[in-house]
């Protein structure tokens, strides 16, 4: 499924950038029998859903030109939110010094299956945070931006 994101997030990010948006991400998933193709996009004012449908009607033909997906799929055009998911390198490195969410697949030696720690840095095995907390990337399920209301 990752190639998908990849070739769709390759075919539809100049696109998205030319009308004035950036693409966040791309997420193409099976929930029960469907399939979701979600394109997250994002821009310094926010995003309301006239953007969606915006940026909807512009890439629906060059999906279904580019006919990467054989099975059907529901397409979404969102906002990534406020407390964003962070699956690239590019969504931790705009993150470094700010408090983030880390959920593990499996407790760590401390026992834990997730933290709420400040970011400090990051390598493509390891996220480290501040308090000198060392998480195996392989070990992590999702990580997420956390907003204090």
């Amino acid at each position: 499924m990752a190639n998908i994101e990849e070739k769709v997030e390759n075919l539809l990010k100049e696109k998205i950038e030319k009308i004035g948006y950036e693409l966040y991400d791309v997420e193409y998933t099976k929930e029960g029998k469907d399939y979701f193709l979600r394109i997250f996009i994002d821009k310094p004012e926010g995003i309301y859903l006239n953007d969606c449908e915006k940026v909807n009607n512009e890439i629906t033909d060059l999906l279904d030109e580019a006919n990467y997906i054989k099975e059907a799929y529901f397409l979404e055009v969102s906002s990534p939110g406020i407390e964003r998911v962070l699956r690239k390198d590019k969504h931790l490195q705009q993150n470094i010094g700010k408090e983030i969410n880390i959920n593990l697949f499996k407790k760590d030696e401390n026992g834990q299956k997730q933290y709420q720690e400040i970011l400090k840095e990051f390598n493509e095995k390891e996220i480290i945070l501040e308090n000198g907390k060392v998480i195996d990337r392989n070990n992590i399920s999702q990580i997420k931006t956390i907003y204090n209301w």
